[in-house]
């Protein structure tokens, strides 16, 4: 491992997730101040949005293979695009003041640029000579590119 470089034992580690947590904590808050006949509609998108935010992160984190990481963390990075839509409704309808909802938009773009780093540094992992990860069965000696390989035909 190169000096300065960090390790990950957990998707809690990850800067990008800790970063998406405390924004969704912040977005549960506006959801609730939003008016009473936002309850069902915005307030819940912005709840579920805010969820799929830091689920997505986990889950990907939880894959074994590189490729399916990048889709959830690109799916995390959607759900992030439909606060900052969230926050354009809120701005719009006058829910919250221009000043906090710039504020807010600035925090999730850094949210943004944070998922772009961690997807690209995925993708280095897949392509690079970095890729550590070669799995190898004893008992089947069977390595994970001809796994991935089997997975991969149609049944």
């Amino acid at each position: 491992m190169q000096s300065g470089q960090k390790t990950f034992k957990t998707f809690e580690d990850l800067e990008v997730y800790q970063e998406a947590k405390k924004f969704r904590k912040t977005m549960y808050e506006v959801a609730s101040r939003l008016p009473e006949c936002e309850k069902f509609a915005l307030a819940s998108q912005i709840r579920r949005a805010a969820v799929s935010l830091t689920n997505n992160i986990a889950e990907g984190h939880g894959r074994y293979h590189y490729l399916e990481q990048i889709r959830f963390v690109l799916h995390a990075r959607g759900s992030l695009l439909e606060l900052i839509d969230d926050l354009n409704v809120c701005d719009d309808e006058g829910y919250l003041a221009q000043p906090e909802v710039a504020s807010l938009k600035q925090n999730a773009w850094r949210i943004y640029q944070l998922l772009n780093g961690y997807i690209r540094y995925l993708r280095q992992r897949k392509t690079g000579s970095a890729l550590a990860l070669h799995e190898c069965s004893p008992t089947y000696r069977i390595n994970s590119d001809e796994l991935d390989a089997l997975f991969s035909e149609p049944i």
